[in-house]
């Protein structure tokens, strides 16, 4: 494919990205693979630069653009190069016209902006939102250790004690280390928000949306396998994936359970009373994954926003019903939104007599309300808030 044709294709799939994101379709990732299937032709060199294209348009824009040709205009105006490409040759985008439409830019649509400068994430700290994000492993502690593994590739320590950070695109999945479970993909964000937890072998605990089980399988690794580590989550292909990677990664202690939305403690009755931990990995609006997931920015409203809020509250008073006496909690969601991190956490101490916050002590994050906060700018990770809360004895 020629450079021309590369950006023609960009341009078409940025269309389809934009109306699957208008209708809450499919993802662009989804989307790009579909596409990358279906056209053979398209060699690895041209489907690499076709997706940073798309990817790199997509962060170019704040609110969502009117059309892909727009969006990719707007990457134009930040790299030249671009420019010359609209050329009109065969396969290639249509000439420039004068005056045509280029897509907003800026950090998220206005409205979101605003949420998050209220949230204090503005400035430097939201530019940070949109940059590309590093590739992070956690040494599986159940089969190795961070200080005498050796890997294929160059790797930084960062600051959650069993966390390696590798150039973004390395293939970790090929590497003996990875298919012997010596090493799991996981953010350093996310492994110190199981470092929060504290848990030890033992105990039970309580892994409340566990998804995929990249949180469950650091826990279980903190357990050494000793004690009941229960993962549960609505989402049946997500909570089946987690089988094979505790294989592989040798977790003999874990259980799932399928929860029903709604009706989680139909599931979980058995275990009222009885944890010693409780994690709840929360379904959020994402805006700390943004580095991995621009696109979201665009799927975003205050109706979902309120749906997600809700969930997050009822999500709260599940683990506080499954907790003994001086049982602990840990909220955590990948988002930098107050009303999803600090306010929520402080509308559930205010309802709940029987809690107090404790703020945990991490390696990285500076406080919010009664938690702490993970941002890229300032500690290097995907974004997150976490707190902590103690039930009374």
């Amino acid at each position: 494919m020629t450079p021309a044709a590369r950006v023609q294709t960009a341009i078409e799939l940025l269309d389809a990205i934009i109306a699957s994101a208008r209708a809450k379709g499919a993802p662009a990732d989804r989307i790009l693979a579909e596409w990358f299937r279906n056209n053979r032709f398209a060699g690895s060199k041209d489907r690499r630069a076709i997706r940073e294209l798309v990817f790199a348009a997509i962060r170019a824009c704040g609110p969502v653009p009117d059309t892909g040709r727009a969006a990719m205009l707007r990457l134009a105006q930040q790299d030249q190069s671009l420019s010359a490409l609209f050329d009109g040759s065969q396969y290639g985008p249509a000439l420039l016209g004068e005056g045509e439409p280029v897509a907003e830019g800026g950090v998220a649509p206005r409205w979101l902006t605003d949420r998050l400068g209220q949230s204090g994430i503005d400035g430097e700290e939201a530019a940070a939102l949109l940059g590309r994000a590093p590739l992070d492993i956690r040494v599986n502690t159940l089969k190795a250790e961070r200080a005498t593994l050796s890997l294929p590739a160059p790797a930084e320590p960062t600051a959650a004690p069993q966390a390696l950070r590798l150039e973004p695109g390395t293939q970790v999945e090929q590497w003996a280390e990875w298919r012997d479970g010596k090493i799991e993909i996981q953010d350093t964000g996310s492994q110190m928000a199981c470092l929060a937890l504290g848990a030890e072998p033992g105990e039970t605990v309580i892994d409340l949306c566990a998804g995929g089980g990249g949180k469950t399988l650091a826990l279980t690794a903190a357990m050494d396998n000793l004690g009941r580590l229960v993962a549960s989550d609505t989402d049946r292909n997500r909570l089946s994936a987690l089988a094979p990677r505790a294989e592989r990664a040798g977790a003999t202690n874990i259980e799932t359970r399928l929860l029903n939305p709604g009706q989680e403690m139909e599931a979980l009755a058995d275990l009222a009373g009885q944890a010693d931990a409780v994690l709840i990995d929360a379904p959020c609006s994402g805006t700390g994954t943004w580095r991995r997931n621009p696109e979201a920015r665009w799927r975003l409203d205050d109706k979902e926003l309120g749906r997600l809020t809700a969930i997050q509250s009822r999500l709260l008073d599940i683990a506080a019903g499954l907790l003994k006496p001086g049982g602990r909690l840990v909220y955590v969601t990948c988002s930098l939104l107050d009303e999803e991190g600090a306010g929520q956490f402080d509308a559930f101490l205010a309802r709940t007599g029987d809690f107090r916050a404790v703020i945990p002590e991490l390696p990285a994050g500076r406080h919010r309300g009664h938690g702490i906060r993970l941002t890229p700018s300032h500690a290097g990770t995907d974004g997150f808030f976490i707190a902590r809360a103690e039930k009374s004895c």
